[in-house]
C-alpha cells in the first residue's frame, strides 16, 4: 500500500465534507492537486518505455486520503502494455480502496495528454465522479471530471436484466 504523506489524512474527506469555508477548501485543494502532481511526476520516472519512450505518471487519490501512484510498463507485444493510470487504480483496488476523488496524470508533453480509451472505462468502471487534472511538462494544468471526457459511457447498467 502506498503510505500517506504527513497531513494528508482525510483529505479526500476534507474535499467532499464541505465543512470549510469556500477560501479554505480551494486553498486545500490546491494542495492536495499540488501534491498529486508531484507524486506523478516522480511516478512518471520509473516509468519502463523502451519502445515508445513516451512515459506517463499517474497519482490517485482515494476517498480516505491514500495516493496511489502508477507509471506506463510497456510490453514488445503492445497491447500488454500497462498504463500509469490503471497501475495507480489496480494497486488502490488491490489494497481495498474503492472510493476515489481525483487522478493527476502527467507526461513530458507541452500538450495535454488524456486518458486512453481503456483508462477511461476502466476509472468509469470504479470511480464515475472522478477528476482528471492533466499536468504538462512545464506545469500547466487542466481539470476535467471523467464524465466531460468519457461522455455516453458503456457501465454496469447495460449488463443488468431489465
Amino acid at each position: 500500500m502506498e503510505s500517506k504523506n504527513p497531513g494528508s489524512v482525510g483529505l479526500g474527506f476534507l474535499l467532499l465534507s464541505g465543512v470549510y469555508q469556500r477560501a479554505t477548501v480551494v486553498r486545500r485543494k490546491k494542495a492536495v492537486v499540488d501534491e498529486l502532481i508531484a507524486r506523478a511526476r516522480e511516478a512518471k520516472e520509473r516509468a519502463v518505455t523502451p519502445y515508445s519512450g513516451f512515459a506517463v505518471g499517474a497519482a490517485l487519490l482515494a476517498a480516505d486520503g491514500t495516493i496511489y501512484t502508477g507509471c506506463n510498463v510497456e510490453s514488445s507485444s503492445y497491447g500488454l502494455t500497462l498504463c500509469a493510470e490503471r497501475v495507480a487504480l489496480g494497486k488502490a483496488i488491490s489494497e481495498g480502496r474503492r472510493e476515489f476523488v481525483s487522478i493527476a496524470i502527467v507526461t513530458d508533453l507541452d500538450d495535454f495528454c488524456p486518458p486512453c480509451g481503456a483508462c477511461r472505462q476502466l476509472l468509469w468502471d470504479y470511480a464515475p465522479r472522478l477528476e482528471v487534472v492533466l499536468a504538462t511538462r512545464s506545469g500547466r494544468r487542466k481539470h476535467f471530471q471523467l464524465r466531460d471526457l468519457f461522455p455516453e459511457a458503456f457501465d454496469n447498467h447495460f449488463l443488468r436484466e431489465g
